[in-house]
């Protein structure tokens, strides 16, 4: 049975800067999706506005960043963007407008779940597309399928919304709460999340691809819950389920190109769009001329364009085993203390941040000081800056698990809580205002 169509408001008759509004496309959250007409030229328009009357930095930095990187990326296959305005106390966002739907949309009101036919073309399609991205080396960081546009009549595809992308070859995340992690956390990578000890290039992209291939082909994610930290710990540790496992009627070979995409480290994924392409393109071949799909090898043509130099650890299995035991025993209750020395430059941090993964199936904390040789007038600098690094994870929280922790420092600091805020200021946002610190005579 057909799934009703798709809701879109008709705003009032409004006009926003030089173009008159006639649908609201999408509301967000943060955002909000117009569709219009140029009063002048008549040109059909989306126009995109931040939701808040008042938007932080961050939101007005992220409208720019879209802004600046989609205009220089001239391709078919991504969403062309017009002009950046100020509007009210941000910026209004004109794109173009051809008539596309969000993926997610259009297979969602599909009357029939997507033929295959129909998915390779729309993947060959998203493999160009990235194929740009890499060219013009750009990481975009959040591809979804509602990040993705499509023409219902003609089955145009755009590549949408470049707010966090990013134009660096390579990024170091860092550690944050999964509420706050940029991307969509159901279609992360795990280098994205900051806890696999890997920095985040443009493959990142691919397993995101593989996570939105995956939703097309069985109307599902591979990982679903609830729970934030069960979800970072899927992508982490947890092999996605096999496609043909799910659905016999999708080819086994298509399951083994979703399960490379999908991979857990990027050295294992595709390393470049067109090996992918390459791929999809003889499936597609396949399948026309003789209605089947039948296996080969993949990735025959997957070859990189650039030298990446793997970030696997190699002769630390020692030093990371130990690290590891004695994480174990601290989760079952022991206090210990473990100190990794060695020269400048000779990988103590790598060995340090394998412990990331273990931390998140124990939904521990991963806090970390540096003894830094420009801060020796600092007594116990790099203490202070593990537990400094602390609170502001504690600081990410709910209000209820905030409480809970105040309620414990509390009850271990007694009345010298104001001692340990002059060293750790974030402190007093938890503790709140402490009595002051009694003065020592003597």
């Amino acid at each position: 049975m057909k799934k009703k169509s798709p809701n879109h408001n008709n705003p009032p008759n409004i006009q926003i800067l030089n173009h008159q509004i006639t649908q609201t496309i999408y509301d967000g959250n943060r955002t909000i999706v117009y569709r219009g007409i140029h009063t002048d030229n008549r040109l059909p328009v989306a126009i995109k506005i931040l939701k808040n009357d008042y938007p932080t930095f961050s939101e007005i930095v992220q409208f720019r960043n879209q802004y600046t990187i989609a205009k220089n990326l001239d391709s078919p296959l991504i969403i062309k963007t017009y002009s950046l305005e100020s509007y009210r106390n941000g910026y209004a966002l004109i794109m173009e407008d051809f008539g596309g739907i969000s993926l997610k949309e259009w297979v969602n009101y599909q009357e029939n779940r997507l033929s295959l036919p129909e998915f390779i073309e729309v993947a060959i399609a998203l493999s160009n597309a990235l194929n740009i991205l890499s060219r013009e080396r750009v990481i975009h960081k959040d591809i979804k399928p509602s990040n993705i546009l499509i023409n219902p009549q003609t089955k145009q595809v755009k590549l949408i919304d470049f707010s966090i992308a990013s134009l660096l070859p390579r990024e170091s995340p860092e550690i944050e709460n999964p509420q706050i992690l940029e991307g969509t956390l159901a279609y992360i990578s795990p280098e994205q999340t900051g806890r696999m000890n890997r920095g985040i290039d443009y493959r990142t992209d691919f397993y995101s691809l593989g996570v939105t291939f995956f939703e097309l082909l069985t109307e599902k994610l591979p990982f679903q819950s609830n729970d934030v930290l069960e979800l970072v710990h899927s992508h982490l540790a947890k092999r996605a389920p096999l496609l043909h496992e799910i659905n016999p009627q999708i080819p086994s070979l298509l399951s083994k190109i979703v399960s490379k995409l999908m991979a857990k480290n990027p050295e294992e994924r595709y390393q470049s769009a067109l090996g992918l392409k390459f791929d999809l393109e003889t499936c597609l071949n396949q399948l026309t001329e003789t209605n089947k799909i039948i296996d080969f090898e993949i990735g025959q043509r997957d070859l990189s364009d650039r030298f990446v130099i793997p970030e696997k650890l190699y002769g630390r299995e020692a030093e990371i085993q130990t690290l590891l035991q004695a994480f174990d025993r601290v989760s079952l209750g022991a206090t210990e203390m473990i100190l990794v020395a060695g020269f400048s430059g000779i990988g103590k941090t790598a060995v340090v941040n394998e412990v990331h993964k273990p931390i998140v199936r124990q939904r521990g904390y991963f806090v970390k000081g540096k003894f830094d040789q420009f801060q020796r007038n600092i007594p116990f600098s790099a203490f202070v800056q593990a537990f400094r690094d602390l609170i502001k994870q504690l600081l990410t929280e709910s209000e209820g698990q905030i409480q809970e922790w105040k309620k414990q420092i509390l009850s271990a600091v007694g009345e010298n809580g104001q001692v340990i805020i002059e060293v750790i200021p974030e402190l007093e946002k938890i503790l709140g205002k402490q009595p002051p610190a009694v003065e020592l005579s003597g």
